[in-house]
């Protein structure tokens, strides 16, 4: 049986490029995952993320989207979607696609069935490693997204004891 993967992917030093990344670390610092759960930051791993993908489904994603919109508006895709070009799916210009990646998956037979992304519009993506103040604000509202999806799947999360750790905005590892 395979994993549940959770995955947060951006470029940590590109502001808010770092959202997903931002994400799970928030969720890594505040709450213990069973083993039936992948947690990972895959940053712009590319095509390296193939065996993370291979060894869950479903697949929830975390990261930005480039598409028209307000700055921090929250969108949610399946993978239907991404198949019908609704957003791109490239990390960097120079790196492959999410698709590309799902089909060298599906080649060696271990391609997840459910991909799930959970994005953000950025703001800024210069130089920095904290998000601007309207990405910010999402992060704790996308955990809880990401651990209500759980819930549905019936995967027990538990908070880690003592004070929550509040998300600043900063990268927290």
């Amino acid at each position: 049986m395979k994993k549940i993967g959770i995955f947060g992917i951006g470029n940590l030093i590109l502001r808010d490029e770092g959202f997903g990344v931002h994400t799970v670390q928030y969720l890594e610092n505040n709450y213990h995952f069973p083993d039936t759960v992948e947690i990972h930051d895959i940053g712009t791993a590319g095509i390296y993320m193939s065996p993370f993908l291979e060894e869950c489904d479903p697949v929830l994603i975390i990261d930005v989207v480039d598409i028209a919109g307000e700055p921090g508006s929250f969108h949610y895709y399946t993978l239907a979607d991404v198949k019908a070009g609704n957003f791109q799916t490239r990390m960097s210009p120079h790196q492959l696609g999410l698709l590309e990646i799902l089909e060298i998956c599906k080649l060696r037979d271990a391609a997840p069935e459910a991909v799930e992304f959970y994005t953000v519009i950025p703001k800024e993506l210069t130089e920095s490693i904290e998000l601007s103040d309207v990405v910010a604000g999402r992060v704790v509202e996308v955990a809880d997204m990401i651990l209500g999806r759980l819930a549905e799947l019936g995967v027990e999360v538990k908070k880690k004891q003592g004070p929550a750790t509040a998300y600043s905005g900063n990268v927290t590892k």
